[in-house]
C-alpha cells in the first residue's frame, strides 16, 4: 500500500526549488505526495494530513524561523486526532550559526520523530522514512 505523505514549507518561507525536489524524489520512490507549497500555516498541514489520511508529515525551512514556526506543532496534531502521524523536519531551521546537536534535540523534545540538517541526502531521508513506516527497502 502506497504512504502518505504531506510536503510543504513552514511559515513565510518562500524556499519552492528544495520542496519541489524533494517531492518528486518522494514521488519517484514510490510514495504519493501531496506538497501544499510554500507559506504553510500548521493548521495547513495538519488540515491535509486529516483530509488525506497521510501516514507522515515533512515540513521544510529554509529561512531559519523553523523553530518558531514549528512551535507546539506536534500538541496541534494531538487535539486534531493525528497524534500518531510521524513527523519529519529539515533544513536551516534556526537563525544563526548553533550547535547541530542541540537543534536536533530541541526539535526531539517538540516531539519530531526524524530532524534533518541542511544539506542532508535525500536518499538518507527517503531510507529513514521507509524504515518509519514499515516499508520494504530494496537496497
Amino acid at each position: 500500500m502506497q504512504k502518505t505523505v504531506i510536503l510543504g514549507v513552514v511559515g513565510v518561507d518562500a524556499h519552492v526549488v528544495g520542496n519541489k525536489i524533494i517531492a518528486q524524489a518522494l514521488r519517484d520512490a514510490g510514495f504519493n505526495v501531496v506538497n501544499i507549497g510554500t507559506f504553510v500555516s500548521q493548521e495547513d498541514f495538519i488540515n491535509a494530513s486529516i483530509e488525506t489520511n497521510a501516514d507522515a508529515i515533512m515540513i521544510g525551512s529554509l529561512c531559519g524561523h523553523g523553530e518558531l514556526d514549528c512551535q507546539g506543532f506536534k500538541e496541534k496534531c494531538i487535539e486534531a486526532g493525528k497524534g500518531n502521524i510521524h513527523l519529519v523536519v529539515g533544513g536551516n531551521l534556526v537563525v544563526g550559526k548553533q550547535e547541530w546537536g542541540s537543534v536536533h534535540d530541541r526539535f526531539l523534545k517538540m516531539g519530531f520523530n526524524r530532524v534533518y540538517p541542511p544539506g542532508v541526502a535525500i536518499k538518507t531521508v527517503i531510507s529513514d522514512l521507509k524504515k518509519d513506516l514499515g516499508i520494504a527497502c530494496e537496497d
